[in-house]
């Protein structure tokens, strides 16, 4: 029976709706708290530090970043927060995240990113990476730098164009590591096309081989216990690697060559064939890096080449580490 708004529902009715929305927020709050821990957690065993290696970051006791990790903070502020970032070296993307997440704001807007970690300390490889991420820019497909850990040190234009689409993410974000990515990301798949058979299992079985040449690795086994974490990805290394590479031989998971699908945002492109072509030099090769470039295949009825809504290559935005800022900044 209708009743005049100023009167509202009966008093019964209002309890039980407040009694339901009190109930929904306490679900909300806990899994939001979950959140909390988890990124701490995961980024700090990303970087392979222990609890005393970012509390000594922190300048602050073992025990109080304990209970930072734990949830345990009466209040979270700027200040607390602009520390964690710094102290787990989050990217600017991760910082935004750290804050929405916490606190559910966005970061001072006079706070940078501290990425000067991501380059080596000889002059000469910053130079040389300098003037490589120009060479990458000049290049119309996704390419982006790798280390072992599938650390990301740098891409370009065409990389980021072709994942715009995904959101942000604690700790798997495509520029920051790719495996986290192709792994653990829920955009993952919207992107790369047979997601599973064509690049987890894959990725997964040069992980094998990484983790198995470098047991010790901090990085490399953070992200093994993340696989064990979750029971989908936890199967597919212990039996879906070992079948596939048994029907398919070891060659099958060789980065370079490798004949796959993406899906690009860009519906000019759409679902495209790409074929990655590792390759490193000297150089990458002193610094512990592999290029990785996509080579797209044109889409039926689309020339050749490049997507760049009719931008020729003078007006590209010029190449650039993450950790370099532009000139002006």
């Amino acid at each position: 029976m209708p009743y005049l708004a100023a009167v509202g529902p009966s008093d019964d009715l209002a309890q039980a709706g407040e009694e339901r929305l009190a109930g929904e927020e306490s679900v909300r709050g806990a899994v939001r708290s979950e959140r909390r821990k988890e990124i701490l957690r995961q980024r700090r065993e990303e970087l392979g530090l222990s609890q005393e290696d970012v509390a000594a970051r922190l300048r602050i006791s073992v025990r109080a970043y304990g209970n930072w990790e734990r949830g345990l903070v009466k209040e979270w502020t700027d200040r607390k927060l602009l520390a964690l970032a710094e102290a787990l070296e989050m990217s600017e993307r991760q910082c935004f995240w750290l804050f929405r997440v916490m606190v559910d704001r966005d970061p001072p807007p006079t706070w940078r990113a501290a990425e000067e970690s991501r380059l080596p300390e000889d002059p000469a490889q910053r130079d040389y990476l300098c003037d490589y991420a120009a060479l990458m820019e000049a290049v119309p497909y996704p390419s982006f730098l790798v280390d072992h850990r599938w650390d990301v040190a740098l891409t370009n234009s065409a990389f980021d164009r072709l994942f715009q689409t995904v959101r942000p993410h604690p700790t798997a974000l495509p520029d920051d590591n790719f495996l986290r990515f192709v792994l653990f990301h829920p955009d993952a798949a919207a992107v790369l096309e047979d997601h599973e058979p064509a690049w987890c299992v894959p990725l997964l079985a040069q992980f094998a081989t990484a983790l198995a040449a470098s047991p010790d690795d901090e990085g490399l086994r953070s992200i093994r216990q993340e696989v064990a974490r979750d029971p989908f990805m936890e199967a597919a290394y212990r039996y879906g690697v070992p079948h596939w590479l048994t029907t398919h031989g070891s060659e099958a998971a060789e980065q370079d060559g490798a004949v796959r699908s993406v899906r690009h945002p860009d519906p000019r492109w759409g679902l495209v064939r790409c074929r990655m072509v590792a390759e490193s030099s000297r150089m990458l090769e002193g610094m512990g890096l592999t290029r990785v470039t996509l080579i797209l295949s044109a889409p039926q009825g689309v020339p050749a080449g490049p997507v760049h809504g009719g931008a020729g290559i003078e007006n590209r935005p010029q190449g650039r580490l993450r950790a370099v800022p532009p000139l002006g900044e």
